[in-house]
């Protein structure tokens, strides 16, 4: 099993950004971290690297329902969604798969928490 869905875009970097960040919305997932890599790489180590950015994505009521069902789970919380410009210069999407990493954790009502979420983040994915 992946540990994440992805989709190349025919988009600018900033557009794919808008783009997920609106489709994520209408699933009910707000943005509540956007880490950039690249400016991050280069400010602290000197690095230039390509263009990437980390959105951490949640649904306030999957995130309620995955912290009663496992108090913990927050460890594993946002979801992240990544938008990097490839080595070819192209755009892709990627997220992660909720349920590749809650198999580890082994609980039945968590899983199917995270099955929902798979579902509306693989959504997302493959709408743009």
């Amino acid at each position: 099993m992946s540990y994440y869905f992805d989709k190349q875009v025919d988009l600018s970097f900033d557009e794919a950004i808008e783009k997920v960040t609106s489709a994520l919305a209408d699933e009910g997932f707000g943005v509540l971290t956007e880490i950039d890599v690249k400016a991050t790489l280069k400010k602290k180590i000197d690095v230039d690297f390509r263009p990437y950015m980390i959105l951490g994505a949640c649904n306030p009521a999957f995130a309620h329902k995955a912290l009663l069902a496992e108090p913990q789970i927050g460890t594993m919380l946002p979801c992240n969604v990544i938008v990097q410009v490839t080595d070819e210069g192209k755009v892709l999407v990627s997220a992660v798969d909720p349920m590749a990493s809650m198999m580890a954790v082994g609980n039945e009502e968590l899983g199917a928490i995270a099955g929902e979420v798979r579902e509306k983040l693989k959504g997302v994915i493959e709408g743009l």
